[in-house]
């Protein structure tokens, strides 16, 4: 099998066709919102494109002429002065009207737009799936499937056992394991990982019940499977409760987000094309898809909410040529007492231009290097 019969394994017409709509959802709302503010404070937008590359079909209105572009992979609008404008003279000059006439405060919020439009949307499905779902106790395990034949069958353990105590001790809400805190239920694994007298604490029907048993960890070097899938215990909630905890939720995921994109870029920089989990190409998040289609719906919307909460933070990323690269220019311009000259802002804007073109190039080139 070929490195392209490979990819072609992995992914899933369904899947793709998912991936174009939860990433051309998420960028249309993105653009939309830079739109929205730029239009509330009067300034025009000259296109409006869906997708990239050749326009298919054009259609002028109030004022802005909305496209549908042939690559179905992002999006963007043309501003009123925000790129520069032609001299007269054959060249160009920095624009002195639309955005670029805007105050600072102006400025920034058509910018932060689009990041924060794709953090509202995340925390909205989010909620949506704590209301529908349940929120994930994280103090307590569910056991979701016991094998045939394993161990975990003889002793009599169930689907739908709640695990509520590990040895006695009541499982905490968050622990600390290789510096960085998790929650609680996930406790279990490493449980697991050690020999020894071990006690399961379970509810069932109502009533809680103790299962002992010697657990040897490993047999001849080979880690041995107590035969259980299981995850977080859930509770129903309200629409208010669901929206707070996809508050505090989006506030704890923010380091490890950031930590993320801090791996990536180091990755980057010292052309590491080992796999990283935390960050995925374009071929991974369609594989990532894939494997949600078959799952079901609020499996799909799992990753929507993941895809949007990391458009939001890598685009508040201060590099020019993102949003938070213009904002920063903005906040320099403004302490300066005067923005900086064309040349100066033309040399940043195609620095960071190049480096974010060479970081997608890196991406789908550790993406594809799997394959081989």
């Amino acid at each position: 099998m070929n490195v392209f019969q490979s990819i072609a394994a992995a992914l899933t017409p369904m899947g793709l066709l998912w991936t174009l709509l939860i990433i051309g959802v998420a960028t249309f709302l993105h653009e939309l919102a830079h739109y929205a503010l730029a239009r509330w404070q009067g300034v025009a937008v000259k296109s409006f494109s869906v997708g990239m590359g050749p326009v298919l079909f054009q259609r002028p209105w109030r004022g802005t002429e909305w496209r549908l572009s042939l690559l179905p992979i992002g999006g963007y609008v043309e501003i009123d002065g925000m790129a520069p404008e032609e001299d007269g003279q054959g060249g160009f000059r920095q624009a002195t009207r639309g955005f670029a006439a805007l105050p600072a405060w102006g400025k920034i919020a058509v910018l932060l737009a689009g990041p924060l439009m794709n953090l509202v949307l995340a925390l909205g499905l989010m909620t949506a799936t704590f209301a529908s779902q349940g929120v994930p106790a994280l103090d307590r395990a569910r056991i979701e499937s016991v094998q045939p034949d394993s161990r975990a069958e003889a002793l009599g353990l169930r689907a739908g056992d709640v695990i509520v105590a590990l040895n006695g001790q009541a499982i905490p809400e968050t622990r600390t394991a290789g510096g960085q805190t998790r929650p609680g239920w996930e406790g279990l694994r490493d449980f697991l990982a050690t020999s020894g007298p071990k006690t399961l604490t379970v509810r069932r029907d109502g009533e809680t019940r103790d299962f002992a048993f010697d657990w040897q960890a490993r047999v001849n070097g080979e880690r041995q499977l107590l035969g259980i899938g299981y995850g977080p215990d859930v509770e129903d909630a309200s629409v208010p409760v669901a929206f707070a905890t996809a508050v505090t939720t989006t506030t704890e995921a923010v380091p490890q987000i950031l930590r993320a994109f801090g791996g990536l870029f180091a990755r980057f920089f010292t052309l590491d094309l080992s796999r990283d989990e935390n960050v995925s190409g374009p071929i991974g998040t369609a594989e990532i898809v894939s494997q949600a289609a078959n799952v079901g719906f609020w499996a799909l919307v799992q990753i929507a909410t993941l895809l949007n909460l990391s458009l939001a933070f890598f685009n508040l990323i201060p590099i020019p040529g993102l949003d938070g690269g213009r904002i920063l220019l903005v906040l320099v311009g403004s302490l300066r007492g005067r923005p900086l000259s064309f040349s100066q802002e033309q040399a940043i804007n195609f620095a960071g231009f190049a480096l974010v073109m060479l970081l997608m190039v890196f991406v789908v080139v550790r993406d594809v290097s799997r394959f081989f």
